[in-house]
Parts: C-alpha cells; sequence; structure tokens
C-alpha cells in the first residue's frame, strides 16, 4: 500500500492556519538525501523494515539501518551522542533512555519541526497518538521532570512503544477448568495450578535473569499491587506493603514457572511460551505476532489473551520504544519527515500490519488490523490502563535499576527475604537520590 501524504497547509500540533500557496512537494529539496537510522533488533522494527521502502518510493529519501540487540543500541548511541557529528540521523531509543538523553541534552525539540510549515503534515493528528505512550516515551521536563505538565517538552514520538497484556493457553485452560485470571489471587493460583495438572509444563514465563530483567519483572507486578518506587517527595517507598507483595508474587510466579526461568529475558520468556513449556506469559504485546505464527509458534490459534490482572488497581506497563533525531544528526529535517511519515496514521497502520505495535487509538479500531490480528481489540483495551508512572525515567534511574535487579535476582535464586531485601534497596535508593540533589530542596 503506497503511503500518500497530504502537503502541508497548517502547523502541525499547534493547530494555527497559516495562507499561501501549497507547496508542489514537501519532499523536493531532501530528494537523494539519506538518512541513518539506529533501530533495535525487535518485532516492531523488524516491521518497519518491510515498510522502509514505500518510504523511499514515495519520498526520494533513502534510508540505512543499523539494527543491534536493544542494550548494545543503547551503547553505540552513548558513545555517538556525544561526538560533533554523529553517525545517525534517527534513533530508536528504548523508554529508560529518555531521562539520560534529555538530561544531557543529546536530542532535539521537535516544536520547531511541528511549527514549520514546509515540513509539518497537517494531517499528523497527534490527538490520535496514545496519551500513555507519548507522556512515557516523548515527553519530559513535565511533572517530575519525565512526565508531561506545564514545563514539558516533547523530544520523541512512540514506535514501537508497548503495554502489558496476559497471554494464555485457551487449550489447556478449558481442559483443566481454569478460570482466565481477572486478579493477582487468580493470576497466581493458574500459575502453580498448571504445573500440578500439565505434566512438564510451568504456568507463567516470566523475565527473571539479573539485572534489568529481574527488575522490569518485579515492577510489572509493583504498580498494580498498589506501589511505587518513590512517593511524590522523591523517597524510597519500594519496601512498602505493595513491594513486598509484588516481590511475593514474582517469586511465585517464577517457582511455579517453567525450568531455568531464573535466567529468562524476554526473548527466552517468549520462546519457553512459543514452544509450548509454559501455559501463560504477561509481558509486552509486541510477542504477539510471532505467537500467532505458525512458522514460529507451536501454539498458534491455540492462545488467548486478556487484561493485565487487576491488584489493587489496575496498572499495564507503558515502555518499549521511541524514535527521536539526535542534537549532532547530519540531516535533521529529512530525518524528520521519515518520523512523521512512520507515525502518521497511514504509516502506524502500514507497519502494525506487518506486525509492528500501534501508537494510535485509529490504528487499533482499523477493520482490517483487527481481522488480521483478532488481539488487537484487546490490546486497544488494555491502553486504558496504561500506566505511563509504572517506573521512574530520571537520570540515576540506572544505578537504581541495575540494584532493584540485582537485589530481586537474590530473592529468586538465594531466597533472600523479600522484606529485607527491599529494605536494603530503598536505603541505597535514597543515597543516589540525595547524591543526585532530589532533597536540595527540602
Amino acid at each position: 500500500m503506497m503511503m500518500n501524504l497530504m502537503k502541508p497547509a497548517a502547523l502541525a500540533l499547534a493547530g494555527i492556519a497559516f495562507s499561501g500557496a501549497a507547496l508542489a512537494d514537501p519532499y523536493d529539496a531532501y530528494r537523494g538525501q539519506t538518512v541513518v537510522a539506529n533501530f533495535p533488533a525487535h518485532p516492531h522494527y523488524d516491521a518497519v523494515m518491510k515498510v522502509l521502502p514505500q518510504f523511499t518510493e514515495e519520498t526520494g529519501i533513502k534510508v540505512e539501518v543499523d539494527q543491534l540487540q536493544y542494550l548494545k543500541m543503547r551503547e553505540k548511541q552513548t558513545l555517538e551522542l556525544t561526538k560533533r557529528r554523529g553517525e545517525y540521523d534517527l534513533i530508536g531509543y528504548v523508554v529508560f533512555s529518555k531521562a539520560d538523553y534529555v538530561f544531557a541534552d543529546q536530542l532535539e525539540n521537535l516544536a520547531k519541526y511541528f511549527m514549520n510549515p514546509k515540513l509539518a503534515d497537517p494531517t499528523y493528528d497527534a490527538d490520535d497518538l496514545i496519551d500513555g505512550y507519548v507522556q512515557n516515551i516523548g515527553v519530559a521536563g513535565g511533572t517530575k521532570g519525565y512526565l508531561p505538565g506545564k514545563t514539558g517538552s516533547l523530544f520523541g514520538l512512540p514506535f514501537g512503544s508497548e503495554t502489558s497484556v496476559l497471554a494464555y493457553r485457551k487449550d489447556i485452560f478449558e481442559k483443566h477448568g481454569i478460570d482466565v485470571p481477572e486478579n493477582y489471587d487468580q493470576l497466581l493460583d493458574a500459575a502453580c495450578k498448571v504445573p500440578e495438572v500439565e505434566d512438564g509444563m510451568g504456568g507463567m514465563a516470566s523475565r527473571a535473569a539479573s539485572g534489568h530483567q529481574a527488575s522490569h519483572a518485579f515492577l510489572l507486578h509493583l504498580a498494580p499491587l498498589g506501589g511505587r518506587v518513590f512517593d511524590d517527595q522523591w523517597n524510597p517507598i519500594i519496601n512498602n506493603e505493595a513491594g513486598v507483595a509484588a516481590a511475593n508474587a514474582l517469586k511465585t510466579i517464577v517457582d511455579c514457572g517453567p525450568e531455568g526461568s531464573q535466567t529468562f529475558g524476554p526473548s527466552e520468556a517468549a520462546a519457553s511460551f512459543m514452544q509450548g513449556d509454559s501455559a501463560m506469559f504477561m509481558d509486552s504485546i509486541a510477542f504477539a505476532a510471532n505467537f500467532e505464527n505458525p512458522e514460529k509458534s507451536k501454539v498458534a490459534g491455540k492462545v488467548g489473551y486478556a487484561l493485565h490482572p487487576e491488584g489493587v488497581r489496575r496498572g499495564s506497563q507503558t515502555g518499549g520504544f521511541g524514535i527521536a533525531i539526535p542534537k549532532n544528526a547530519e540531516n535533521k529535517e529529512a530525518a524528520f519527515l521519515l518520523m512523521q511519515w512512520l507515525t502518521s496514521k497511514k504509516g502506524d497502520l502500514a507497519v502494525a500490519m506487518q506486525g509492528g505495535n500501534p501508537s494510535r487509538f485509529s490504528t487499533y479500531e482499523n477493520a482490517d488490523l483487527n481481522e488480521k490480528y483478532p488481539y488487537s481489540a484487546t490490546f486497544g483495551e488494555a491502553l486504558k490502563y496504561a500506566d505511563p508512572d509504572w517506573r521512574p525515567i530520571i537520570p540515576v534511574w540506572g544505578k537504581i535499576n541495575a540494584d532493584i535487579g540485582t537485589t530481586m535476582s537474590k530473592v529468586l535464586t538465594e531466597d533472600l527475604d523479600p522484606q529485607e531485601a527491599l529494605d536494603g534497596v530503598a536505603e541505597r535508593a535514597e543515597a543516589i537520590m540525595d547524591d543526585a540533589g532530589y532533597y536540595t530542596w527540602r
């Protein structure tokens, strides 16, 4: 399907009309340029690779992509963004990099591009972008420094953003009369019932590997169980009753999970589910397309999808990736045109039809998408509960996140008491925050 972006006649996002002759072709000045993009090796960006030729055909702008595993991508970007002239014109970045890059003044503020009538497509319809994704991925400088607010600015756009849903084996649940979990009591009961009634099968495949993966898995349960890492004054509260409940929930899931799950990252957990070794998987929506691909999955056609179960409240995670323009990019305007094209209504739908993650409400409502991927309706419903504040996105988060991850790994593998573990995390986090100046104004 050929993209057909309309020509600018208004200031997109600002909503300010202007008069005058429309450009014959907004891409004329950029034909022949090459945008160098750094994208993660990820199912969404695999889908992107399939539609990039359409962009070049329509615009005359070439695209070269350096696709890396996302932690290696972060390492490469950390080097490139400090150079006087970087290699990349457009980067895909994982959400927890937002604070670091903005704080270091390494990303372009997108206002001047959306204010430029020669660049900004008036049909872009920013109101159609999923609110929680924009807040989580793109905005910085507002509430808490990393959420929207009167002082916030837009530095990136959601692209490959994710929320969490529960995938489960319909056949296994029906065979053993297990109800689809709607709350955490039901989730934990199901996780431990499956290995009792289905020989050799784990209850739920989960991330658990020491470091970021164990931290992510713990935080996945912390928000719906009513917890936060900090209160509004940046006091650590990760070790309160909700925090201990989240740690115990994760330990139960891992203990009742498939063999070797203590070392799982997201790919290993997804593979366990796809190979039929686990009855549930609760993580990113990004893996669903592969679950339904009979060439890759043994469970295609046997998977049901449900909302992230409710604890004290509903609170699915928001995460994944966005795209941004580095300050040291060489071809910034051409990069913006690519960014705008990819995240437009038609671009978003084109990527989603190839198995990517929608960033727009209208994409989830598209009849063709729902016919091809019937689970899309459930994912759209889940976005009503997507929590952009399920983890703090602050410059010192990397240190705290790593500490949570290594400490939680000891809970999972060495039977460290959860309360003792989280008390230690809280104490160390408070020292990190103090050193970073978060208590200066007390």
